[in-house]
């Protein structure tokens, strides 16, 4: 059996940590970008926004929480924008928005309130496996809530089966899930 110089397992060892560093620092600029309802020293952390799930816009264009959607700490859902924002007066307003894919079946506008979470995993009515669950109302026998996929995926819903799911990133469904817990307001805006 050959034997291995000192320096050789140094420069082995040196490389592996390297390798594990640099694959930390992509995750965590990757994760960076996230922001949750507990920011740093207590202030509000920025609100992001974005056009498709999971993206964040620029922070000089912050998207206003709807005018119509009542006052206190809430989830709220626009259908029309297909956008949520969790807001909480004690932090300032929204501390978080960010897009959603919806289901094919949409709750009609009005006040819910949570009436189920599940961390999950667990197989959503459109087939595919789902973590992070928010439920809130039913429609047409089906529940109708908030979950992100296992997989990370936000597809479009297929048109010819009914789906009560709004999809959301994996991040966005952790803050969403931590957010709201059962009896939690929220309001639903065209």
């Amino acid at each position: 059996m050959a034997k291995l110089g000192s320096g050789s397992v140094v420069t082995a060892l040196t490389a592996g940590a390297l390798a594990v560093v640099a694959m930390l620092a992509v995750q965590a600029k990757s994760s960076a970008s996230t922001t949750t309802a507990s920011g740093a020293g207590g202030k509000a952390p920025a609100v992001s926004a974005s056009s498709k799930p999971g993206t964040k816009a620029t922070p000089d264009k912050p998207v206003a929480v709807p005018k119509d959607s009542g006052s206190g700490k809430r989830v709220v859902y626009s259908v029309g924008q297909k956008r949520v924002w969790l807001v909480d007066p004690a932090q300032s307003g929204a501390t978080r928005t960010f897009t959603v894919q919806p289901g094919t079946l949409d709750p009609a506008p009005g006040s819910y309130a949570v009436m189920s979470t599940e961390a999950g995993p667990a197989t959503g009515s459109d087939g595919k496996k789902v973590e992070n669950i928010v439920r809130f109302t039913t429609r047409g026998g089906l529940f109708i809530g908030f979950s992100a996929a296992v997989d990370g995926s936000t597809p479009a819903p297929d048109p010819a089966r009914k789906t009560g799911g709004i999809r959301e990133t994996v991040a966005d469904g952790q803050a969403l899930f931590a957010f709201a817990p059962f009896d939690t307001k929220v309001v639903v805006v065209a």
